[in-house]
């Protein structure tokens, strides 16, 4: 079958803990210019557009990890747009709790040995859309514990707990009750999963929702990679924490990837991407990522104040060998 289009991975370390620590980490990644004239105008950064594709508006994911979920969602939404459909907004969150589930027994299985949180991948959305379907935002909300914006952390907390305890196994057999009690507990703060729900004057499950409004066809689509530890051009292991399913994505070429994506987006298609933001040269304020030529840690005050306040010397990116072992 042709592919449609492609879900381009990086490196995306959301972890249950982890989400307010980034965003208060990466938030002082910004120009410290406030005397006007400091830097000249035509030394700032200018960007023009190059490729306009339909997307619908940016959610905000609040205090929550999920960040692949709703950027995921977005990808749907604009695929939507591309197939001539009407844009619908679609819950993260519903993806969210299908992955909480899974991630919940693949947890218990591994004793407790793969990573727990809130992070995952692209492939969780359309692998969750292809097993369990979807839901319009404004019938799944998952807002049921008080707030009017995400806040996993107590509840993150509590599951962690509960799955730590199954995975002690203090009875010296698994119950047949643990997974009812964890369903319940996660039910409590999303909201359980109805199994059928009435929008737009129809009546649907969470399949025939996604069959029928959304109409994408998971596999149509293509994960991608490029690492240096595995052959190119065939699948293998996207080695990272939040890859919690084990999924495997095409392996290829550095250079491969922006040419993909830039033959993408030239014929109308958008794609996914999931990238490692915590670096000091990704800049929250500013809307920039770049690598700049000199280190960081090799910079003088003056260098790293006005960081992102124009176009810098960048460096040269290759492909590199990871190291034997670590």
């Amino acid at each position: 079958m042709r592919k449609l289009t492609l879900l381009a991975l990086g490196l995306f370390p959301m972890l249950v803990h982890a989400q307010d620590d980034l965003i208060r980490k990466i938030e002082s990644n910004k120009s410290y210019t406030t005397i006007k004239g400091d830097v000249p105008d035509d030394k700032k950064y200018h960007f023009n557009t190059i490729i306009d594709l339909e997307h619908t508006n940016v959610k905000n994911q609040a205090s929550s990890g999920t960040c692949w979920s709703y950027s995921t969602n977005s990808f749907l939404e604009s695929e939507m747009m591309r197939m001539g459909k009407e844009p619908i907004e679609l819950s993260p969150i519903f993806t969210a709790h299908c992955v909480y589930m899974d991630k919940a027994e693949n947890f218990v299985r591994m004793h407790g040995s793969i990573s727990w949180g809130d992070g995952g991948e692209c492939h969780d959305v359309i692998n969750m859309y292809a097993k369990y379907g979807a839901m319009p935002q404004d019938v799944y909300t998952g807002l049921q514990y008080g707030t009017t914006k995400n806040k996993f952390a107590e509840m993150q907390a509590i599951l962690k707990g509960m799955l730590e305890a199954v995975v002690s196994n203090p009875n010296g057999k698994l119950t047949p009750s643990w997974k009812k009690a964890y369903s319940d507990v996660l039910d409590s703060y999303l909201g359980a999963i109805p199994e059928k729900f009435k929008w737009d004057g129809h009546t649907y499950t969470p399949k025939s929702f996604a069959a029928e409004r959304v109409g994408i066809h998971p596999e149509d689509y293509v994960e991608l990679q490029s690492i240096t530890t595995e052959p190119y051009y065939k699948k293998a292991m996207f080695m990272v924490p939040d890859n919690w399913a084990f999924a495997k994505a095409y392996n290829i070429q550095m250079n491969d990837i922006t040419d993909i994506i830039d033959n993408a987006l030239n014929k109308g298609f958008t794609v996914a991407w999931a990238a490692d933001v915590s670096e000091k040269y990704f800049s929250w304020k500013n809307g920039v990522a770049y690598v700049p030529e000199k280190d960081y840690d090799d910079m003088d005050d003056t260098e790293k104040k006005y960081m992102f306040d124009g176009p810098k010397d960048e460096r040269t990116i290759i492909p590199r060998k990871a190291p034997a072992s670590f």
